[in-house]
């Protein structure tokens, strides 16, 4: 299965490697708490290289204090493509495989532990590597033209970022061994229908502030979202009580209260809130 053209393998190969490794981060600047990471190497389809992961784990350390994250790759194309074959196939030894993908699980790890909502915005297609980031978001959000396929069975090889897992706890693991081990790579569409992709959306909206990934993302930025992100985690239930009532006394809760009880337009609305 040819996942890209010849002619853009090509223009990998011949990319130079002094633009070859970037991660940036951004943070909103309307104040919503939201930070964007995104992984800019288009010209090697997003792929991960080790100066990649080096620049992963500094923006996730400066994105700390982000209260929602949202992860993508740069362009249309791709998302994350997956390990960048050309440098990793320097890796010779099962020492030198097995540090290396210690180290992108790990990443992967600090991901899916990240305290705040993780969103992976689904921009291009998801193979190998990057179906393994995205599924250590809490939350995948996919343009409606894009793959994603756990293909690592083509290289002879198989998840090492601790995809196969994440996947096998979203869609079964029946399911998972029949996607990682065939290497299927399925639309938004399918993805949707069980369970490994979250939301689908039009590519005309996917980057619009208004109606795509971003005014998800920032609805999540809000600070229930963590605590709720906590709860679902598994906490105790008298853990999950505390949560509830260190947001009921916050001045924020009494302020949309207040805009709730205010509300002319319905009595009903106006007579009661959410609870």
């Amino acid at each position: 299965m040819m996942l890209f053209s010849e002619q853009e393998n090509a223009n990998i190969a011949r990319s130079p490697r002094k633009h070859r490794h970037m991660v940036d981060l951004e943070f909103d600047k309307s104040g919503t708490g939201l930070a964007v990471l995104t992984i800019d190497r288009p010209h090697a389809r997003n792929a991960i290289a080790l100066d990649t992961m080096d620049q992963l784990e500094t923006a996730l350390e400066a994105a700390s204090s982000a209260r929602a994250l949202v992860i993508r790759g740069a362009g249309e194309r791709a998302f994350v493509s997956g390990g960048d074959l050309k440098e990793l196939s320097a890796l010779r030894t099962e020492e030198d495989a097995a540090a290396m993908a210690k180290r992108m699980r790990a990443i992967c790890d600090q991901l899916a532990a990240f305290p705040a909502p993780v969103i992976a915005a689904l921009n291009g297609h998801a193979f190998g590597g990057g179906a393994e980031v995205a599924v250590a978001a809490d939350i995948r959000i996919a343009a409606d033209d894009i793959k994603i396929a756990f293909n690592q069975v083509e290289l002879e090889i198989m998840p090492a970022w601790g995809g196969a897992e994440r996947l096998a706890a979203l869609v079964g693991k029946s399911r998972a061994l029949l996607l990682a081990g065939t290497g299927t790579a399925l639309d938004a569409a399918q993805a949707e229908r069980i369970g490994l992709v979250d939301l689908v959306l039009p590519r005309a909206l996917f980057d619009s502030p208004d109606r795509g990934w971003r005014s998800v993302a920032a609805a999540l930025s809000r600070h229930p979202a963590t605590e709720i992100k906590r709860v679902i985690s598994g906490v105790s239930p008298d853990e999950a009580i505390a949560s509830f009532a260190r947001l009921w006394v916050a001045e924020a809760h009494w302020q949309a209260a207040a805009r709730v009880m205010n509300r002319t337009s319905s009595p009903r609305q106006a007579a009661g809130g959410a609870i």
